[in-house]
């Protein structure tokens, strides 16, 4: 696909269902920048380079600040537990 088309594709995206599903982007944005830094703030091996563990659990908090707004997408749910069963796989726990 051309560059031209990956951008209108985004621009349709963006303004078209996403919104109503996922709210306001500038809310939703705030809520994801509220729990990841809380996550950071209290993760082990604070001050040290991001695992793919963390990337993992930050990505399941992504899907769970994305259930406070807009419509209700059950793939926010089933996103975030796949999200956290990688994690628990990649910790080897």
């Amino acid at each position: 696909m051309k560059a031209d088309k990956f951008c209108t594709e985004a621009a349709r995206l963006v303004s078209g269902a996403r919104q109503e599903t996922h709210g306001d982007a500038g809310h939703n944005f705030e809520n994801i920048a509220m729990l990841w830094n809380a996550y950071l703030s209290i993760r082990r091996g604070f001050g040290k380079p991001l695992t793919p563990t963390d990337i993992a659990h930050m990505m399941a908090l992504l899907k769970i600040s994305r259930t406070q707004l807009g419509a209700h997408a059950a793939d926010d749910w089933a996103d975030a537990i796949g999200y956290l069963a990688l994690a628990g796989e990649l910790s080897g726990e």
